[in-house]
């Protein structure tokens, strides 16, 4: 996947421009849905399963954590390339290479699953009380 060098420098040794990163293998575009970790951030992207039984496809979402170098610093709810590379840690083996854009009603869809996982501890433990 070739892309730009960024605008910004960097003195990150795990960045693939300004650092001595190589990138090979698998790549993906995802959003980012977690930045609060030092240059980690957690993205999400969907793909589709077969069944076999059924000969349908599901959707299912796949979450990973990647590095997030100086230069790029995306943030929640950005659209971001990554590309596999060396694992970088016990849990990181990809890099975001480049910022795609801003996925659109990121926040809606945010607040949608967390008011959703309430609405289902709220049931759990309401069946928990009826037994």
């Amino acid at each position: 996947m070739a892309a730009e060098a960024p605008k910004n420098k960097c003195s990150d040794t795990k960045c693939p421009y300004h650092g001595r990163l190589s990138v090979r293998g698998r790549h993906f575009t995802g959003i980012v849905i977690s930045g609060r970790m030092r240059k980690t951030a957690v993205i999400e992207f969907e793909r589709l399963h077969f069944l076999k039984k059924y000969e349908r496809y599901e959707k299912r979402r796949t979450k990973m954590k990647v590095h997030n170098p100086d230069c790029i610093n995306a943030k929640e709810g950005d659209l971001v390339g990554v590309v596999e590379c060396r694992p970088l840690s016990k849990t990181k083996n990809f890099v975001i290479i480049r910022k795609l854009g801003v996925e659109k009603g990121f926040k809606g869809k945010m607040e949608a699953r967390e008011a959703s996982k309430i609405e289902a501890k709220k049931l759990e433990s309401e069946n928990q009380e009826a037994v």
